[in-house]
């Protein structure tokens, strides 16, 4: 009998060690105009997005150079002219999630536990490009749980870089 409650209390730890690796892992989702032929883009320019979200200026550097990196890496170049084949522009937003963190001790389900609630700043990180001559939006990509105020700014960078790289993987669309 004390053999399956152990195996149990077990399969629960890491049941919820596999939750909490899920909730760090960064959400990717995007969508393409039907019919966009992406051949045809080279260059592109920033534009800010109307009534968007910004953050302060260091991390809206930190954002530019994620992006940037990715972009040129798929051979487009960044030009400041308007005669520029796409815009591109960013939003953020910060939401707040509750975590659950459960400590137990003792043998299966019979041991003393604690159970404790944090709040978790969850940022998101949307990307939308436009063909520049029709004005039309092309592209829209948003990757969640990338911005996070309280790592330093190294490991910040890192996380921008990786989710834009994730956020990235598939652009442009291919046929």
């Amino acid at each position: 009998m004390r053999t399956s409650n152990g195996l149990a209390a077990a399969g629960l730890a890491l049941a919820m060690l596999a939750v909490g690796s899920l909730a760090a892992a960064q959400d990717v989702t995007y969508n393409a105009m039907p019919g966009t032929d992406f051949a045809k883009y080279k260059t592109y320019k920033w534009v800010a997005i109307t009534d968007g979200v910004h953050p302060d200026q260091i991390v809206d550097a930190q954002i530019k150079q994620a992006l940037d990196t990715q972009l040129a890496a798929k051979g487009f170049k960044k030009t400041d002219a308007d005669t520029a084949d796409m815009y591109v522009g960013y939003q953020v937003s910060v939401n707040q999630e509750k975590q659950w963190n459960a400590y137990g001790g003792g043998i299966g389900f019979r041991g003393m536990g604690t159970a404790t609630s944090s709040t978790l700043s969850i940022g998101t990180l949307g990307f939308d490009v436009y063909d520049a001559k029709a004005k039309q939006l092309i592209w829209r990509g948003a990757a969640t749980k990338t911005l996070d105020a309280k790592p330093s700014p190294d490991k910040r960078q890192k996380n921008l870089d990786k989710a834009v790289e994730k956020l990235l993987k598939d652009f442009p669309p291919t046929k």
